[in-house]
């Protein structure tokens, strides 16, 4: 019955496919969580009333069986007892499942939305340790399932254990109300003495695992230009700045976990001590005693575990915050209604942008216009905007003032799933994603192979795959077959192209390519503009600009000229007439003079 209750809140998950807002889906997750642990509360009572059974039991038996000699009240108390210890078997095993099931359900709730929250944050400019809300995932999940999150479980129900001390006598229960006193100060003090610390601790072991991270992308080049040693250094002292704090909070936790495991045996004879005056001055019964001691023990048991557990609440405590920070900031704001095909018409309305934390605007009143067709090339010297204006146009990064529309509608609005059916995208920096080429180039999607090796056609790469080891089957990525720059910058454009996008952009796809590869490239853009695609083309080489129609300059983030490609070429070389041919631009430098100035 309860597998079965929770299985069912289970079917919520389809929701997080259509909730969007962080908080709504962290409260909803909370709710439901909240009543799997509301029923391990319940069965926490009843295992705690069963573990009356044992100290009880032996009460029973040395004043009852001892005294009248009864060999059948024995094996009556000793059925009961058996039994009341089998049932309380099961209702374990009963709490263990329900933990089980409320962290999976915990995962499985929020597993997808933090992965898009994740992947959406650290696209954002200054964006940190998104990719730890993953972790953090896990690690919640795994504190659901531990033995720490019981604890407090176990705590709340104390005051059954105080009650039956006082029925034994007055004298037991208010030894025992002084002894969760101490033990419930001496958690405050771990909390007041470890807090600190172990929360930089937390952040600093955050911080190291990022650095590690970092470094693995970039190996080639550390290991190229002899940066191990240096990087080496620098993440020895992160280390031990990370150990040194962790060290002092375990440390002090240790300290009074040790204190309090002396005070809990101390308190343990005390109480016994309690009860042989007791008993010597007739006020309470012999056997009292040995269930009185049981009894404590029972008591004081998660009282000490939560001192010795006070790390893994505090570290879980920090894991909530941060998925929650994450979720919470994560609302994408784009609406989820499909758009029909686009004809490729692309409007750059005044468009400005300035990453958060910054005051300085990296674009400033963009604005230009293309038909469907049109391949506008973009020039202009290093940080220009040009790669932020590439990211701003395939709606990556949402416009701080003005905007960016394809045949009228907000591109950073538009759902992206929809989006990216007519849109082909190559970054400045090639990303593969781990897999088969044939899975890259069909962006995961499950795609007929025939549009697969179309793109890779009109990529040109297509006799190049076929000499792969396993031809569009071969892996890629972290173990896989290893390519060549100019080889995975083929394979991104193949990936662009799939599908026939109506709006194509392209930062320095050339940028890896020899001869050969340029040449592919040019007519692949042709066909695509052919094809009534309207092409974004970011180029540092003269040499492509020959099959752009218009011209867009950038410096310092603003316009620094636009218009049709001969009038543009006018401007720098007015003696070239109609300037029909490229050739000569490209021999007085023009181009070049305005890409670098």
């Amino acid at each position: 019955m309860p597998a079965g209750r929770f299985v069912a809140l289970a079917a919520g998950l389809s929701a997080i496919m259509t909730q969007t807002d962080g908080r709504e889906l962290m409260r909803g997750v909370a709710r439901q969580c909240g009543r799997g642990l509301a029923y391990a509360a319940l069965l926490t009572l009843f295992l705690n009333l069963l573990q009356l059974v044992l100290p009880l039991y032996m009460m029973q038996v040395y004043e009852r069986v001892m005294n009248s000699r009864s060999i059948d009240t024995l094996v009556l108390l000793t059925i009961v007892s058996v039994g009341g210890l089998l049932v309380s078997a099961v209702l374990d095993f009963i709490r263990s499942r329900t933990y089980l099931i409320t962290a999976e359900i915990f995962a499985s709730r929020l597993n997808v939305a933090t992965l898009r929250a994740a992947v959406s944050s650290s696209l954002r400019p200054a964006a940190r340790n998104a990719a730890q809300a993953v972790r953090d995932l896990n690690d919640l999940r795994l504190f659901i399932t531990g033995s720490a999150v019981a604890v407090p479980f176990d705590a709340a129900w104390a005051p059954v254990f105080l009650g039956v001390l006082f029925m034994l006598h007055p004298a037991y229960g208010v030894l025992a109300l002084a002894a969760c006193a101490i033990l419930i100060g001496l958690s405050i003090v771990t909390e007041i003495a470890t807090k600190r610390p172990l929360a930089e601790a937390n952040q600093a072991t955050v911080k190291a695992f990022t650095d590690v991270g970092n470094a693995m992308r970039h190996a080639e080049v550390i290991e190229a230009m002899g940066m191990l040693n240096a990087f080496t250094r620098r993440w020895q002292i992160s280390q031990q700045r990370m150990l040194e704090r962790l060290n002092r909070g375990n440390a002090r936790a240790k300290a009074i976990a040790a204190a309090s495991k002396s005070a809990r045996m101390i308190l343990q004879i005390a109480m016994i001590a309690t009860g042989a005056v007791l008993v010597i001055n007739r006020a309470a019964s012999p056997g009292s005693i040995i269930a009185a001691s049981i009894i404590m023990g029972r008591l004081l048991a998660p009282f000490e575990q939560l001192i010795e557990g006070w790390r893994q609440w505090i570290f879980a405590a920090t894991a909530y915050r941060r998925l929650s920070e994450v979720l919470s900031s994560h609302d994408s704001g784009r609406q989820r209604i499909a758009l029909p095909r686009p004809d490729g018409k692309l409007v750059v309305d005044r468009m400005s942008f300035v990453p958060p934390g910054t005051e300085k605007p990296v674009l400033k009143g963009i604005s230009f216009t293309l038909e469907p067709g049109e391949v506008l090339g973009v020039i202009g010297p290093s940080a220009a905007g040009k790669s932020t204006l590439a990211r701003l146009l395939v709606g990556v990064w949402e416009p701080t003032a003005g905007g960016v529309y394809l045949d009228g509608h907000n591109v950073f609005l538009w759902e992206r799933e929809n989006f990216g059916r007519y849109v082909g995208y190559v970054p400045q920096s090639i990303s593969l994603l781990d897999g088969t080429i044939r899975e890259n180039i069909a962006r995961l999607a499950d795609v007929p192979p025939e549009e697969v090796i179309n793109a890779a056609k009109k990529a040109d790469i297509h006799e190049m795959i076929g000499r792969l080891p396993f031809g569009y089957d071969t892996e890629i990525g972290e173990g896989g077959f290893s390519l060549s720059g100019g080889q995975r910058q083929r394979v991104a454009l193949a990936r662009a192209l799939i599908g026939d996008p109506r709006l194509l952009v392209l930062d320095e796809p050339n940028a890896n390519l020899d001869a050969m590869g340029e040449q592919a490239l040019l007519q692949a853009i042709l066909e695509a503009k052919r094809a009534g695609t309207t092409v974004v083309l970011i180029a540092h080489r003269p040499s492509i600009i020959s099959i752009v129609d218009k011209i867009l300059v950038l410096r310092d983030g603003m316009v620094d000229q636009f218009g049709p490609r001969t009038d543009i070429i006018k401007m720098v070389t007015p003696d070239s007439g109609p300037a029909r041919d490229v050739e000569r631009l490209k021999a007085s430098g023009g181009v070049t003079r305005l890409i670098q100035s």
